[in-house]
Order: C-alpha cells, then structure tokens, then sequence
C-alpha cells in the first residue's frame, strides 16, 4: 500500500477519534499506530532499516571512498554488503559483497583531513568485486541482520518498540518536570517570580512582565495552570489600575502559550526536538530566541487590539473581589525568595544550554586545554538532560518542604499530583512516539521527498502547515506537533541539509498556535477564567495566536539562511 495513502488513514484515524468519538489522545494513536502497521508489509520495514542503517558512498577515490553517516548511523569496518538503488526512490539491492577498512589519518591528504573534520566525511577502502558508485551505499553484516530481524516483528511488537524507545528518551524528563511545576505552584514559588518580574518593571510595565513571568513559567508548568495561577494576578492588577483588562490577559496567554510549543521539557518541543536528533540543551536556547520575537508580535497586537475592544472585569467562579484584592496586596514576605523560587527553573536551563555550548566549543577545537579534558566528564554529566531535570526536581521540593504549613504528607501527595499528572502526559507523547515510528517504516520519507518545495525550507513549511491543520482539527498542540514530526522527522533524517533542523523543531512548535477555537480546551480554560465571550475569544486570542505563529514560522526561515549552524 502507497506510504501517502497510509499516512492519510494514519491522519484521520487520529485525528477523527478525537473529533468524533471522542476518544482519549492516547488511545487514539495507539489505534492508529497499530492501524497503520498492520498494512505495511514486511519489505516497506525492511528497506526503511535498510536505508536507516546503510552509509551513503559520498565521494569516489583512486583507491579509496569517502563515506557520509548521518547522526544516528555507525560505519563499522569488516565484511560489508554493497547496496545500489534501482531507482531514485526505488528499493536498496544488494550487488556485492566486500570488506571495508578504514583508512588512518596518516594515510590522509590534508584536504581529505580537512573534509573529515568539516564535513563528517570518512575515507575507507572497499574490497569488492564491484567498484562502488557515488550514491550507493554499504551495511555491515551485522547491521543487514538486525533489518531482516526488525521486519520479521509483529505489529504489536512494532508499536510497542516505538512506545518504549520514546519513553526511553523522555520519560524521566517530562516526569521530573511535572513535579518542578507542581512545587512551584504548591509553594508560591511562582507566584513570587511573577511578582519579582513585576516589582522590577513596575506597574506601568505589568504587561511586559506578564509576558515574561509566562514564559519563564510555562518552561517547566503546563499551560492551563500558568494561565489558572496568573489570571488572578491579572484581574487583580486590573483592580488596582482600573485599565488594561484585555492586554493583561492576552499578556498572560502569548507569554505562557509560546513556551509550552516551543521550549523543552514541555512535552510537545521535547518529543520533536527528539524525532529530529536536536540536541536539548539547544533546543531550549534556540526555542528561547524564537520565542522572543512570537511574543514580541504579540505583545504588540495586545496593545494594537486592546485599544479598539473594551472587555469589562466581569463576574466569574474562580475567585471573589475579596479575594482578587488581597492577591493584589501580597507582600514579599508571604512567599519564598526570588532566587530560591527561580533556581528550580534556572538549574535545568543553565545545565543543559551550558553543556551544549562546552560541547559545541570543545568540539571546533583542535586541541583541548587541559582543564576543558578534566571537566569535559564531570559537565557531560550534568548536563545530561535527567540529571538536570532531577536536580531542579530534587531542589524544588526542598522549597516546598521549606514552607511553614508543608508537612511530610501534604509535599508527598503533592508529588503523588504530579506524577499522576504526569503519567498521562508521558502515555500520550510515547503513542505519538509509536505512531511516528510505524509511520517511518512505511518509507513515507521516500515518497513524499519529490511532493515538497524545491527549496530546503520547504521542510519547515510543510511541518508548519500540518501541524496547524491537525491542531485546527482536534485542538491539542502536544498531538498536532507529535504527528507533525511524525511526518517530518524521516524526511530530515534522509535529507543532507544545509541548516541545523533545530529550525524545523521549533516551526513546528510554531505551527501548533494556529487555530485556537472551541474544540480546544485552553480556549475554554480561558473564555470561562477571564470572562471573555466565545466572539471575543476569536477576535483578540485567535488572531494573536495567528500572528505569534507566522511570526516564528518567519523568523525560523530568515534564521535557517542568516545562522544556519552546520
């Protein structure tokens, strides 16, 4: 069956069983994952491994050949198999077996070692009775086994491969973020950076930091809850201002909404910035910069729109005027410190970005200074993404405990609320992880590689639009962004391409703004908090999400040509 026409049952499986029948996002992808493997026959698995494993033959030498692997991919010397295309898209047929040496850097030319260390190219020699071509490629033995033995799995084993290999990633991450946020919360943590941001900026400046205690909260809390803890703090600046009600809202929603599509370890960038082998650490700076500019715009569109529509402070369930005006008069003095409360957020930024930019430097030097050898083991453990996410884990329930109230009990049910909390998430983004591993197999890569634009930005376009049609359709941004990749990632994966696919990640994240209506819970969360009707919800938060959307689609295609790290 056509890999297209597969990924099309895949889509609507998906996507109609959220729509129509209501099923929960979980069990929806695990029907369409075991759907869509049940239909690819053994070969579309067998040469999808077949091309995942194999090293492309870049460059042909009197004596020798120039090798070319991807990210993931190993070249291993000995007894080889030489495959050859039979077609531009066509299957891999083996025409010859051969032996594979690796050449040392001794027996190098000073271009060769300069294409070695620039481009990743490896020379070898190949003993075979074919001479090999440009283009074709080798596998060891060992590696075409394990193709014959991954296409040989049922489909139960199949999905179940991808479910694991998914939480084997990011499992942990999720798991330990979801208890961060839910300290910050429990503690008052995060109320007291939201009021730190605004003490510092001032009142005159309190939708700028609206915006920023969004994002910096919406790192490692799930967006409905920044929006449920800040919206009260909003109403209750409103109070004291006597204007503005609009803006703060649409403050509070573009700070908060762009973090959690565009910056790890909120579940949707984690998984994409996984699918496309993007380093974390490096996803979090880079989702950051981006984010910057998303907000910007719509910052900007707040102010424009907030000027032309008056949405009165109107009577909702959540909180009392009492209430609202106690919050607005909190001291300092009531929460924990600024920097206690900030550190649980800080710690897994510093770690992660600070390992990825060592390991960057370390890696454009040709010789390593000595203290950069002694540390390079102790930084690479830290900066592991569990280890940090468990440090800022283990330090924010310090902070909880610290409280005069906390009890041992009351900091375990805490952690029990986040772990539930968490569990669902982690079962949701592991059946996407499923259902983009079983897409892959059907060789989907191949066949709609010809369907894109000509140019290399088409990727993050098309990754873009899905992202937005699936989120239109069925409303959850983390669902839209892991089918996306789903799509994407294997396309990337067989693609040489001239800018870092951190672009794609974070145009995807971008892609999953559009549309917000009433199939969206946030939508809901944020209409019956703020008070806002249905008609006003799609003149002010809809469009600013359009306009947040396109703006980073923007920003990430200027980035990929200005900055395109490789």
């Amino acid at each position: 069956m056509s890999p297209i026409l597969l990924l099309l049952i895949g889509m609507v499986i998906v996507v109609g069983s959220i729509l129509f029948f209501r099923l929960h996002a979980f069990l929806a992808l695990i029907l369409g994952s075991l759907i869509v493997a049940s239909l690819t026959d053994k070969e579309a698995v067998y040469q999808h491994t077949l091309k995942s494993e194999a090293i492309r033959v870049s460059e042909i030498g009197r004596d020798r050949v120039g090798l070319k692997a991807s990210k993931n991919q190993s070249i291993i010397p000995g007894s080889i198999f030489l495959l050859r295309s039979d077609g531009p898209k066509g299957k891999l047929q083996e025409i010859s077996e051969g032996v594979l040496t690796l050449l040392p850097e001794s027996k190098l030319s000073e271009e060769e070692k300069t294409f070695q260390k620039e481009k990743g190219i490896c020379y070898a020699e190949i003993s075979s009775p074919v001479l090999p071509q440009v283009k074709d490629r080798i596998i060891h033995h060992t590696q075409k086994k394990k193709a014959g033995l991954i296409s040989s799995r049922n489909i139960a084993q199949r999905v179940g491969f991808g479910f694991g290999g998914t939480c084997l990633k990011i499992g942990i991450m999720i798991s330990m973020a979801a208890i961060v946020g839910q300290c910050l919360m429990r503690s008052g943590a995060a109320e007291r950076i939201v009021l730190g941001i605004r003490n510092f900026l001032g009142e005159k400046n309190a939708p700028v930091a609206f915006i920023a205690s969004g994002f910096t909260l919406g790192i490692p809390v799930f967006f409905e809850t920044v929006f449920y803890l800040m919206m009260p703090l909003g109403k209750a600046m409103h109070l004291k201002t006597g204007r503005n009600y609009l803006l703060y809202i649409l403050t509070i929603i573009a700070g908060g909404t762009m973090a959690h599509s565009l910056v790890p370890p909120t579940p949707g960038p984690l998984f994409v910035a996984y699918e496309l082998g993007v380093d974390i650490g490096l996803a979090i700076l880079c989702g950051t910069v981006v984010g910057l500019f998303t907000t910007a715009s719509g910052y900007f569109w707040a102010r424009f729109i907030s000027s032309r529509i008056i949405i009165p402070l109107r009577e909702s369930a959540d909180l009392t005027q009492a209430q609202l005006k106690a919050m607005a008069d909190r001291t300092k003095a009531e929460l924990p410190g600024l920097i206690s409360s900030i550190l649980p957020i800080l710690i897994p930024l510093v770690l992660l970005a600070g390992g990825t930019i060592f390991s960057l430097s370390s890696s454009k030097m040709e010789v390593q200074s000595d203290w950069m050898i002694a540390m390079g083991p102790f930084i690479g453990v830290l900066g592991n993404k569990d280890i940090a996410l468990t440090l800022a884990a283990i330090f924010s329930i310090m902070l909880l405990a610290r409280r005069p109230e906390s009890t041992k009990e009351s900091v375990a049910k805490s952690i029990q609320s986040a772990i539930s909390d968490a569990g669902v998430i982690v079962l949701i983004t592991c059946a996407g992880g499923a259902f983009g591993h079983v897409l892959r197999q059907t060789g989907i890569a191949g066949s709609i590689e010809n369907s894109l634009p000509a140019t290399e930005s088409g990727l993050m376009i098309v990754g873009f639009l899905i992202c937005m049609i699936v989120r239109t359709a069925q409303g959850s941004s983390t669902v839209a962004m892991i089918t996306a990749v789903g799509v994407v990632a294997p396309i990337v994966a067989a693609s040489a391409l001239t800018y870092h696919p951190v672009y794609i990640a974070i145009a995807i994240g971008c892609g999953s703004k559009p549309i917000s209506w009433m199939n969206d819970s946030g939508f809901w969360v944020i209409s019956k908090m703020s008070g806002m009707t249905e008609s006003e919800m799609l003149k002010t938060n809809t469009i600013m999400g359009i306009i947040m959307a396109v703006t980073g689609l923007i920003v990430c295609l200027i980035g990929s040509r200005i900055f395109p790290m490789v």
